[in-house]
């Protein structure tokens, strides 16, 4: 495992933990207190645990080097790890859906303390230190997982910000409140989710990663590159491996022609970060004498 894999390795352990306690303190103190709301924001802190516990077992795929069978890498590992988290959130939010809509027709009363506040509120402050750390860390780092997650953990902000507006309701005589906010919450979540999931489907589909023009423009750039076509990327951001054509003159030498593509490879290298690999084509072109 290299140095980037271990330092997302890290980050990740650490945002295990703190998302378990936050986690264990949320549904405790709402199951005791029988607010809806509260462990439904518990069960989405809940299951940031375990997708950081399936982003420590990706990581573990994703950090072995290319092989004769996988020969870009391992790294789309990570964004399939993306959207199996992003799947999950989304079935969680079904979960909050059923049960508050059971909610409103027994007539339950949640019970709310200052401990409820002080819960809440501590949550928020941990959870706004995990998504400006994870957040910081994954565009440093350009891990998908670790952005996606953050992002997940940032809606946990709004959703406890939220869960607190119900609690106030409810201590002043409007439990409704309480499966209203839920719903809320599911709604969150799956935007989340759905956001997440349109984000790696492109890059599983090989969307393209880079500008064409602005590939040639680099290309035209290296004197003796005549022409420039052909330009397919693909990967994600940090891992982009680019195929393209280049015309050269046809009566300069294989060496010649070589030494030109060489040139474009590491001028591209130079402009844009995070390409691995540059396969060149190279064509000859013959421009007839104007009369």
């Amino acid at each position: 495992m290299d140095a980037r894999y271990r330092k997302i390795r890290n980050i990740m352990i650490l945002i295990l933990f703190l998302n378990l306690a936050v986690s264990f303190a949320k549904i405790s103190y709402g199951l005791l207190t029988n607010t809806l709301s509260m462990q439904s924001d518990g069960y989405h802190s809940l299951f940031d645990g375990i997708s950081n516990i399936v982003g420590l077992v990706v990581i573990q795929a994703a950090s072995k080097p290319p092989d004769a069978e996988h020969p870009y890498g391992h790294r789309k590992f990570e964004t399939l790890a993306s959207v199996f988290i992003a799947v999950l959130l989304i079935s969680v939010a079904f979960k909050i859906v059923s049960s508050s809509f059971s909610r409103f027709g027994n007539g339950d009363v949640p019970e709310v303390t200052s401990i409820s506040f002080a819960i809440m509120i501590g949550t928020m402050v941990v959870n706004y230190f995990i998504t400006t750390y994870e957040y910081r860390s994954g565009t440093k780092l350009q891990s998908e997982i670790l952005v996606a997650d953050s992002i997940h953990t940032k809606s946990d902000i709004y959703v406890s910000l939220s869960v607190i507006i119900g609690l106030i309701a409810i201590k002043a005589g409007f439990p409704i409140i309480d499966p209203l906010i839920a719903l809320v919450i599911a709604g969150l979540i799956i935007h989340v989710g759905y956001s997440i999931i349109s984000k790696n489907i492109s890059v599983l589909l090989d969307h393209s990663q880079l500008d064409p023009d602005d590939v040639c423009e680099v290309a035209y750039s290296v004197e003796g590159v005549l022409e420039c076509s052909m330009i397919r990327t693909r990967g994600v951001p940090g891992n982009i491996f680019l195929d393209m054509r280049i015309g050269v003159d046809d009566d300069i030498s294989i060496v010649e022609s070589h030494a030109i593509a060489h040139q474009v490879e590491d001028r591209l290298k130079q402009q844009f970060d995070g390409i691995q690999d540059v396969v060149i084509h190279i064509k000859p072109v013959s421009f007839e004498p104007s009369p």
